[in-house]
């Protein structure tokens, strides 16, 4: 397992755009062994059943084909592979659908969630994906953006998968705002061993896809993941909500990406508020992307006027270049926030 087929991999199954995808070196492209790797851990539909749509896999298996060829110094000596021909001509062959409705469609996609002290061998072995269905272009008539997963998940992602973020879930009861595609939750499910966790979203149609991809990773078990829309800013007392937390005690809230629109600001904090009633020892972990710096600091401030403890915590996101897993844009600031309730609070 070459560290540099697992990356390109990697990158591949979570839809990184070809023109930052880090490409394997042409000593290894014209390599027979490594071509039939290729073939059969990112092209052959037999062996692999979540695979990217096939319009993303034309868009990388032709540059692929054309480095190969490049790639190649004795034609005697050398060969393209027959496989991953004939699988472009299949795929030239096959009527895709436009790139107007191409986008609307459910798309696998696959993130690898590696431990920082595992090598990249060990996590293939060990499997640690996290796969979702997502429609990556669509935005909802209630406006939500709830069907793709966003750089803040994924930066704190990367920070939950460290030994201080995996300590603020494992084995502890977990609640998800804003939970989009679950990709947060499964995390925490799935792989960080959290005891429990209940993962929530304003809109109706998201909820219904996250449940779907909670199935497609194993987590359709209501003891060990419960899903429900939640609408921000109401009273929890005699909720759902409320009878939950008796029977598994909320320890930390998550949630990335919650903070963008300020006219919301008002009641996601009105609900931390409510949350800390029902438990005022929980450790809030909120993620965004720093898109409106005044947004940002509107909700910074909201919390601070309710009393609360807001710390930043330290977790910078790797260069584009460096990053070996959960690829995500680092153009913008990414920030997380651990906020406690204040002793006034």
């Amino acid at each position: 397992m070459d560290p540099q087929l697992l990356l390109f991999k990697r990158q591949y199954l979570q839809l990184v755009e070809p023109g930052f995808l880090i490409w394997p070196p042409k000593q290894l492209l014209r390599n027979a062994d490594a071509q039939s790797w290729l073939f059969k851990n990112m092209f052959d539909p037999e062996r692999n059943d979540r695979l990217p749509p096939e319009r993303y896999q034309l868009r990388v298996l032709k540059p692929l084909l054309s480095r190969i060829e490049q790639s190649i110094e004795d034609p005697e000596e050398d060969e393209i592979s027959d496989a991953l021909m004939n699988h472009l001509s299949s795929l030239l062959a096959t009527e895709l659908p436009s790139e107007a409705a191409a986008v609307q469609q459910k798309t696998y996609v696959t993130f690898t969630c590696p431990f920082p002290d595992c090598s990249p061998a060990e996590d293939e072995i060990d499997g640690r994906t996290v796969t979702l269905l997502e429609r990556r272009h669509l935005i909802s008539g209630s406006q939500t953006t709830g069907f793709r997963t966003w750089e803040a998940a994924l930066h704190l992602g990367s920070y939950l998968l460290t030994p201080q973020g995996s300590a603020l879930i494992r084995d502890k009861n977990v609640f998800e705002l804003g939970a989009g595609t679950g990709f947060l939750s499964i995390l925490c499910a799935k792989h960080l061993e959290a005891r429990h966790v209940t993962t929530t979203d304003g809109d109706e149609g998201v909820v219904e896809a996250l449940k779907e991809n909670l199935f497609l990773n194993g987590l359709d078990d209501v003891q060990k993941v419960l899903t429900s829309v939640l609408r921000w800013g109401r009273s929890l007392k005699g909720s759902w909500v409320e009878d939950e937390c008796e029977a598994w005690p909320y320890d930390t809230i998550i949630g990335a990406d919650i903070t963008y629109d300020k006219l919301g600001i008002s009641a996601l904090v009105a609900t931390l508020r409510f949350l800390f009633d029902m438990r005022p020892d929980l450790k809030i972990i909120i993620a965004g992307a720093v898109r409106n710096a005044e947004t940002f600091e509107t909700f910074r401030h909201a919390c601070l006027r309710s009393k609360f403890q807001v710390e930043e915590i330290d977790h910078q996101p790797e260069a584009v270049r460096d990053q070996k897993a959960l690829f995500y844009a680092t153009v913008m600031p990414l920030k997380i926030l651990l906020i406690e309730k204040g002793s006034a609070a």
